[in-house]
């Protein structure tokens, strides 16, 4: 693409974001797009395909005594995991005062107390990596922050001040907490700052030019240090309008569409992630078009809704849902997971679970020790906005939870079903190696994500997956999972699904349907053996034939149908 063709494809985003000054504005990105080009000329990036795994780990998921985080991280997947993951997620690694990461304070300098960009670049010579990208706040010790405060040149409108004219009255919020928070200028008058997720994380104001041209070279700068993808976090809430629920406006759209454009000019092929923890269709509204906005977003319904089938033992409500999700295009697809380092949220359920289902997720939460968290409406009303435990005990009872074959039985069963929907999977590391939810460090921090956030010791951890019946469980059967997974083309993530309801017991996808790489892939949600008299063939994952199917308790399998030409 051309710097002329790329002025031409975001000068109407522009228009639409500042009427009176997208001329300048558009120079400017171009410009800026222009100087990285120039640097990532070179580099060439493929589209995924079904041998695309991804990994979500925190820089300091796994730790070593001596050793840099991210050097101990990728001398662990190297000798432990191989090529059965291909991308791996990196968590916010930067600099940051509060919640594990989020609260960024320098977007552009790597976390001294993980390593150095070096490290990075060492990590992305084994495997695809994916930058977070926290475009919506700062740290209130961010120098951008500080610099407004103190009102130095350059940082004019980088943040959004507390305005009587301006009507808060629909704002949408995932917290509980005010909406602005007070903080003290060099001069000793008082900024009152928007603060979407709390008092430690504020607000940037991309209504102001000179704000989105600095995040879109931040962006750039992780492809130059050598991001695959960028995932952007918590990017809904990005741009704020009078009366409205500052929430998905078309202006944020905006934003995205122009960064795709970007993107696409200075490295092709290289991928943006959207995060969206709201309903479903609301979360979709992400793909554009599906060729000029997201080309990755998260399946946020389908965590819950897989958790949902294995604690009512029905597949009704994940199989009536996923009956309407396909293919996007052949650019745009679906980022599945089941964990993360967030809670299990609920937000993308409403519409699909009623409230009972809703309450009984609730309550294995609660029945475990762990913590839900809420949020407030914009009528002020609460609700439930996730469950914080770990994924592999919410599965279980809290006495299933005591029986690592049981644990892992489901877990695999789950994964199986991540593994075989349409799109790229992601599994979080905790439930890759298996663990338990970290109830003290909820309880001493308490911080209700921090059961799903344990550091590991790198030796114990290796010690645990060679001794540990849960760990090492867990650990082989989703390397087995993702191994098989990579050698068949059928998990296209641009392919074809579909859902076919043969017991409610079960999750049956078709991939592939009626080509020579078709797979049935049918998980039992229950505790119960069944039968499935119709499907006949070899199931891939273990090399048997299937004359008929016979799942045991929370059994699986990928079958190669025997009438496949």
């Amino acid at each position: 693409m051309t710097a002329d063709r790329l002025a031409t494809r975001i000068s109407p985003l522009l228009e639409l974001l500042y009427p009176e000054e997208h001329a300048e504005a558009c120079r400017g990105v171009v410009a800026l797009a222009e100087q990285y080009a120039d640097l990532l000329r070179r580099r060439h990036l493929a589209l995924p395909t079904h041998r695309t795994a991804c990994l979500i780990t925190y820089g300091e998921g796994i730790r070593r005594h001596g050793e840099t985080p991210l050097h101990t991280l990728a001398a662990f997947l190297h000798e432990q995991v191989g090529d059965v993951i291909s991308d791996v997620h990196l968590l916010p690694m930067f600099p940051w005062t509060s919640d594990d990461g989020f609260a960024v304070v320098d977007h552009r300098v790597v976390n001294p107390d993980l390593g150095t960009w070096d490290d990075v670049g060492r990590l992305a010579e084994d495997y695809a990596l994916m930058f977070d990208f926290v475009a919506n706040h700062t740290s209130s010790s961010s120098p951008w922050f500080t610099g407004w405060l103190a009102r130095q040149p350059g940082r004019d409108g980088f943040y959004l001040e507390r305005d009587p004219d301006f009507d808060v009255s629909r704002v949408t919020r995932p917290r509980t907490t005010p909406l602005f928070h007070p903080f003290d200028r060099p001069d000793g008058s008082t900024a009152w700052a928007w603060t979407t997720f709390g008092e430690d994380q504020v607000d940037v104001d991309v209504r102001n030019p000179a704000t989105l041209l600095e995040l879109t070279d931040v962006l750039l700068g992780y492809l130059a240090r050598g991001a695959s993808a960028i995932r952007l976090d918590a990017i809904g809430f990005l741009w704020k309008e009078s009366g409205t629920t500052c929430l998905h406006l078309p202006q944020t759209h905006a934003v995205i569409k122009l960064w795709r454009a970007v993107v696409e000019h200075v490295a092709p092929g290289a991928r943006l992630l959207t995060e969206t923890n709201v309903p479903h269709e609301e979360n979709i509204s992400y793909f554009g078009d599906g060729s000029d906005e997201a080309h990755l977003v998260y399946q946020f319904a389908l965590p819950p809704l897989v958790l949902h089938s294995f604690v009512s033992g029905s597949s009704a409500r994940l199989t009536g849902w996923a009956s309407g999700v396909g293919p996007v295009s052949r650019t745009a697809t679906w980022f599945n997971f089941l964990a993360s380092h967030d809670g299990i949220g609920l937000r993308a359920t409403e519409g699909i679970l009623d409230d009972h289902e809703r309450a009984a997720l609730v309550d294995r939460t609660r029945a475990h020790g762990g913590g839900v968290s809420m949020a407030v409406r914009p009528d002020g009303t609460r609700t439930v906005y996730e469950l914080n435990l770990s994924y592999l005990d919410a599965l279980c009872t809290p006495e299933e939870a005591r029986d690592a074959g049981i644990v892992a039985a489901k877990a695999l069963a789950a994964h199986s079903i991540l593994c075989a929907f349409l799109g790229i999977p992601a599994i979080y590391y905790h439930s890759l190696v298996g663990s338990a939810p970290d109830h003290e460090g909820m309880a001493t921090s308490r911080i209700n994500r921090r059961i799903n956030r344990a550091m590991l010791d790198a030796d114990r951890l290796l010690d645990e997956l060679r001794l540990d019946g849960r760990r090492r469980a867990v650990f082989d059967g989703m390397r087995h999972l993702l191994d098989v997974r990579r050698r068949h083309e059928a998990f296209s993530p641009y392919g074809t699904q579909q859902v076919v309801s043969l017991d409610d017991r079960v999750v049956a996808l078709r991939r592939a349907a009626g080509t020579p790489d078709e797979l049935f892939c049918v998980a039992n949600v229950t505790g119960q053996s069944l039968t499935l008299p119709t499907v006949h063939g070899r199931d891939v994952l273990t090399g048997r034939a299937v004359e008929p199917l016979t799942l045991g308790p929370w059994g699986y399998a990928w079958v190669r149908p025997s009438t496949t030409p």
